[in-house]
């Protein structure tokens, strides 16, 4: 997956390059903190109506993805 086709995004003049969801200000980290804590995928959702269900599981493939890689 090319930069450009990824729902998450790195740049210096949003949140000083935190990686967030594609055309939110909503850190990719939140997701990952909220499932770490148990909430489920509709709880962080509820949450960050900004975010959807479609991008919060793409960022969670490109998060495995890159993982896999590492291996």
């Amino acid at each position: 997956m090319s930069p450009a086709d990824s729902v998450i995004v790195k740049n210096p003049n949003i949140l000083s390059g935190t990686p967030v969801f594609r055309g939110t200000r909503v850190p990719l980290q939140l997701l990952f903190d909220s499932l770490e804590r148990g909430h489920t995928l509709e709880q962080f959702l509820e949450g960050y109506p900004t975010v959807s269900r479609e991008m919060a599981i793409a960022a969670l493939q490109e998060a495995q993805q890159l993982l896999s890689a590492k291996a």
